[in-house]
């Protein structure tokens, strides 16, 4: 499945992929819906055949949310090389404004800031860090190049972004929150997610991505 959609819109597309995520999508979903910015924004979430409650959860907050809107995937159609992939094409597909926002449902937005830090027209990557706080500050990492930004979301996202919790050290580790791409690289963005690596490379991302952040830590 290609990505083919061309948006001229300003604005951000927040896309999340979930799977029984029924209580997580009840939590945090929410927070996503409730941010204040600049510019329109929509939230698509793409649920990957869910088997608990999280349809019924999608429903009761379409009604509450009007920039809420929902697709699935269905449990038949053959995937390669992943589903979290085709999941987040299918959401990507979907988007109405010019950048994307790829999120996780288990690491929702701590403040304002979050959402509108990601509107960034003069990059074409913008990754946003917080802290486990609401008082906590936000910051933006922003790249001219997917290229550039490519081993951070290697390696942060190789498995579905799981096991981010926020630390000292996250920014430096390229532990970000969310992912801006604009829409026009968002094919090869989400070939980065879910990506198998072997341990030696895995060794040799981490170790880049930490002594890059760290030498341009403010």
């Amino acid at each position: 499945m290609t990505i083919d959609k061309q948006t001229t819109s300003k604005g951000l597309s927040v896309v999340i992929a979930i799977h029984d995520m029924a209580m997580e999508t009840e939590q945090n979903l929410p927070r996503f819906l409730e941010m204040e910015c600049e510019a329109d924004y929509e939230v698509i979430v793409v649920d990957d055949s869910s088997t608990d409650e999280t349809p019924d959860v999608l429903n009761r907050l379409k009604a509450e949310y009007p920039r809420l809107y929902t697709t699935f995937l269905p449990q038949s159609v053959v995937f390669n090389p992943s589903r979290l992939q085709l999941a987040l094409t299918v959401g990507v597909k979907a988007a109405h404004y010019a950048t994307v926002v790829l999120a996780d449902i288990q690491r929702p937005p701590v403040s304002a800031e979050w959402l509108q830090g990601l509107l960034r027209e003069d990059a074409d990557v913008t990754m946003v860090y917080s802290g486990r706080r609401e008082d906590a500050p936000i910051r933006i990492q922003t790249w001219n190049e997917l290229d550039d930004a490519a081993p951070l979301i290697r390696k942060a996202e190789r498995r579905s972004g799981m096991g981010h919790r926020g630390s000292w050290l996250k920014y430096c580790r390229g532990h970000y929150d969310a992912v801006a791409v604009r829409h026009e690289y968002m094919h090869d963005a989400v070939r980065l997610f879910d990506k198998k690596i072997g341990s030696g490379a895995l060794l040799g991302l981490r170790l880049r991505v930490f002594w890059k952040n760290l030498m341009n830590r403010a």
